[in-house]
This record gives C-alpha cells, sequence and structure tokens, in this order.
C-alpha cells in the first residue's frame, strides 16, 4: 500500500465522480487498502466550500451503498481524507489553491473526470503552478480524440507535462474481474491454452448491447456514433484480450506490447469489404422492458430532420496471423437493444465424426464470458442424459467457472476500485498506452473512411429488438448465428 499519495479529482461534482469514483475509494478504504496518510481533494467550479462538500458525498455514499452497509466509524475515518478546492479550470492563477494544498515529496495523482477537450489547459495550469513533478501521474478518462490525428494531438499535450510511464489511460472494462481472469484462463490452464486457436475455435462473438438510449447526449453523441464509443476503446480491448499471444510476463509493458501486436494484425475493413463486413443501425421508436421508447431522431435534443449517425454497429475481423488465421470474430454494439449485455462467447469446431446424432450440426463446446449485468464464466458441455428410458441420450450442460462464491456472499468489487488501486499502486497493467489508442484509431479510421467513400447509410432497427436484419444476415452468411439467451 503506498502511503504518500495524495488523489486529485477534477469535475468532483460530475455524474462519473458521484456514481463511480468516490464510491469506488470509499470501498478501498473499507478494505483497508488507502494508507491513513492518504488525501482526497475534489476540484470543481461550483461556489461551495469543503463542509457542504463532504456533506453531499456523504449522501451520494449512503444512496450508494445503502443504509444496511452504512459504517458510521469508515465514514468518519473517510470523511477525514476529503477536501474541497474551488477551481475554475479555465483560469490559472487559481490553480495556486492546489499548490497550497500539496504538500513536498508526496506524489499528486491528478484524475480527469472532465471533457478530453480540457485535458491540455488543466496540465498547462498545474504546470505552472508549479502542481507537476517527476512523480506526479496523471488518469485520463475516455475518449481521447475522436480520430486518430485529434488522439496524437491529446497525447502530444498531455505528454508535454507528464512522462507517458505517468499516464493512466482508462477503459474501465479492463478493471472488470471476469477480464482479468481470461488472463488467468487463458495462460495458466494448458488445458484451455492449449485449445485457443484456429485448430479448435470456430469463431468468436463479443457482444456489448444496452438498453438504454443517448440519455439527453443527443448533440453530442451525434458527433461521435457507436464505433468511435464503444468499439475504437472497449470492443477492440476486449478482442486484445481473447485474441493476444501470450506475455513473457505479467509485466505491463509486457501484456502492452502484446496488445498492440493483435492490433497491428487487424485486417484492415475498408472499401473493398466494408459492405460485407459491416452494419450500422440507427434505432426507431419501438418497446424496451415493456414500455415504448421514441426513436433516435425524436429523443430529446435532436436537432434536424435526419441523421445518418449509427447507434448500432456489427463487424466481421479477421486477425492475420498463425494462431487465427480463418477464425473470424463478430462484434456488435448497440443502443436501445433487448437486454443489457457484455459478453464474450468462445464457439468450438464440432467433432470431424459424431457418435451422438442429437449433437449434429451444433456447437458442442461454447465458452461464455459475461461481463454484465452479471460477472461469470461458464462452459457448456455435452453430458449423457440420466435415463433409464434411452441407451446413450445426451444433452448441453452448463458448467459455472466463475470462480466467486456461489453462495452469492463474496462482493464483486467495481471496476475502478481496482483501477485506482493500480494508479495509486503505480501499476499500468489495466491501462491503454499511446501505442494501443493510435493503433485502434488506425483501424477505425479506415473504417469510418470505408463507410464515407460508399456514402454507407443506417439500416433502421426497432428499439427493445436485437439490431437490424442485415445484422444477422452478417453472421448467418456463414452459417453461424449470434449467441441469445
Amino acid at each position: 500500500m503506498s502511503s504518500n499519495i495524495d488523489l486529485v479529482i477534477f469535475g468532483a461534482r460530475g455524474d462519473l465522480s458521484k456514481r463511480k469514483l468516490f464510491p469506488a475509494l470509499y470501498h478501498l478504504d473499507k478494505a483497508g487498502l488507502l494508507a491513513d496518510s492518504v488525501r482526497i481533494a475534489g476540484v470543481a467550479r461550483e461556489d461551495i466550500d469543503s463542509v457542504i462538500f463532504i456533506e453531499q458525498t456523504r449522501l451520494i455514499l449512503e444512496a450508494a451503498i445503502g443504509e444496511s452497509e452504512w459504517d458510521e466509524t469508515l465514514w468518519k475515518r473517510f470523511s477525514h481524507r476529503l477536501q474541497y478546492i474551488r477551481i475554475d479550470f479555465s483560469q490559472k492563477k487559481q490553480f495556486g489553491a492546489l499548490k497550497e494544498w500539496s504538500i513536498d515529496k508526496r506524489t499528486m495523482v491528478y484524475y480527469m473526470a472532465t471533457p478530453p477537450s480540457i485535458f491540455g489547459s488543466i496540465c498547462k495550469h498545474l504546470d505552472e503552478a508549479g502542481c507537476v513533478g517527476k512523480t506526479s501521474r496523471i488518469v485520463l478518462e475516455k475518449p481521447i480524440g475522436h480520430d486518430l490525428e485529434s488522439s496524437q494531438e491529446v497525447n502530444d499535450t498531455v505528454g508535454r507535462y507528464f512522462q507517458e510511464r505517468n499516464i493512466y489511460r482508462i477503459d474501465h472494462y479492463l478493471g472488470k474481474e471476469t477480464v482479468q481472469n481470461l488472463l488467468a484462463l487463458r495462460f495458466a490452464n494448458r488445458m484451455i491454452n492449449s485449445q485457443w486457436d484456429n485448430s479448435c475455435i470456430d469463431h468468436v462473438q463479443i457482444t456489448a448491447a444496452e438498453t438504454v438510449g443517448i440519455e439527453g447526449r443527443w448533440s453530442y453523441y451525434d458527433k461521435v456514433g457507436q464505433l468511435r464509443d464503444m468499439v475504437q476503446n472497449h470492443l477492440l480491448q476486449l478482442l486484445c484480450m481473447v485474441a493476444m499471444e501470450p506475455p513473457n510476463s505479467l509485466e505491463a509493458d509486457e501484456i502492452r506490447a502484446e496488445k498492440v501486436k493483435l492490433l497491428r494484425a487487424l485486417s484492415p475493413i475498408d472499401r473493398d469489404n466494408v459492405l460485407d463486413q459491416a452494419v450500422r443501425g440507427q434505432y426507431a421508436a419501438g418497446w424496451v422492458a415493456g414500455e415504448p421508447v421514441v426513436g433516435y431522431m425524436e429523443e430529446e435534443g435532436c436537432s434536424g430532420d435526419s441523421s445518418n449517425n449509427e447507434t448500432y454497429v456489427a463487424l466481421k475481423v479477421h486477425v492475420d496471423n498463425w494462431r487465427w488465421t480463418g477464425v473470424p470474430f463478430y462484434l456488435r454494439t448497440g443502443k436501445r437493444m433487448k437486454d443489457k449485455v457484455t459478453q464474450v462467447v468462445i464457439t468450438y469446431k464440432d467433432n470431424p465424426h459424431s457418435l451422438f446424432p442429437e449433437t449434429n450440426n451444433e456447437a458442442n463446446n461454447r465458452l461464455i464470458i459475461n461481463l454484465q449485468p452479471n460477472e461469470g464464466i461458464q462452459l457448456e458441455m455435452v453430458s449423457k442424459k440420466q435415463s433409464l428410458k434411452e441407451r446413450m441420450g445426451v444433452e448441453k450442460r452448463t458448467l459455472n467457472l466463475d470462480f466467486f462464491d456461489s453462495a452469492g456472499d463474496s462482493r464483486i468489487a467495481d471496476a475502478y476500485e481496482r483501477l485506482l488501486l493500480e494508479v495509486i499502486k503505480g501499476d499500468q497493467w489495466l491501462f491503454v498506452s499511446r501505442d494501443e489508442i493510435e493503433a485502434s484509431w488506425r483501424w477505425c479510421d479506415t473504417l469510418l473512411e470505408a463507410w464515407s467513400d460508399k456514402k454507407m447509410g443506417t439500416k433502421s432497427y426497432s428499439a427493445g429488438s436485437w439490431g437490424p436484419s442485415k445484422a444477422e444476415i452478417l453472421i448467418e452468411s456463414d452459417n453461424r448465428s449470434w449467441h441469445e439467451d
């Protein structure tokens, strides 16, 4: 446990801080993972004092944690760590208040829970106020740019003031226990690792579906779209964890180097193949969880009569290396889908000859990695039916491999708890390197250009469905189907 850490949260009054950061820090304190000397400063523009800030933080935490789990003694300890510093991020002189709060020879960690457009100015003002030292760390939330060029600009600007080894780029999916468990599942189990290639695996599906719409962010989202919002970061990171080669060690540089290699091995989806390998969709009015919802163009804040912005993406992706040649990776993500689910499905090849007719033309084995709403891992296997009526009847059984307390007594830590802990420890293994960001943007830019060149429009799908029919055709043309419980 690091004892000389001071954490500064820019945007402390924002939604991310309230929903994720402060509850995560509270749980870390509860687990005994914050040294007594760790201090936390909330920085925002709102004209309030520390007393009000602490009182409001208490209300936020009480609502998040619940009355039955509330610990007054723990809150007293946690609240003593908190300080509020009012700073207008555009006013250089006001950063002097942060310098006054800082203590020499302690490591300052700056968490940017702010729009990326002001990362640069905040870094500049921090440096001019004397708040950036050799050990200072900075945490950046996505999106880091909207294409390769803008991503490079953001990274160049932040890099003027912070060394690369001290820049922590967040992708919260990497903080999930089940995602981390992929490393153990793949590389600690010879039985799994020896069959993790094109000789045994038929295809891989990665799904990130949301039931919510754009939640009042129409003006922002219409400039971004689902490819930039979800594929460039979350889905490609999951693809890396599934498909990368074994690193030489669990050191951050080794893991991130293998992910970069994988991203560079992705076959481009360009104007020659985009019509066959990519689907864009946009939700229309429909029903979600039994309630009527409006379409994308009827959402609050909508401007104009039409938009070609995608709220759904389905892709067929190939990895050009020895391990994965011939294995398609099917990716899909969308808003206003039937269910909220994020999962990876590994489908194994059928046996070359089946002794059991009931299993013909059907995948005997699937490894299902669930990330949300519930984390866990299941393996589909074939087993003999317990019946005297059949000589050797078989059926599919699902084995629970989630490695969590089956009684449900163990709490699974939120992704931000793990990520904040690693920042405090100074370990980069769950954070995205600049090379990864740029490699993923380079691949996505090629796809975006292909969409533009082909004037590829969006296919309408009803809210509460699994997306446009063309997404079904994308995978069914290969004699496969989307995994849906």
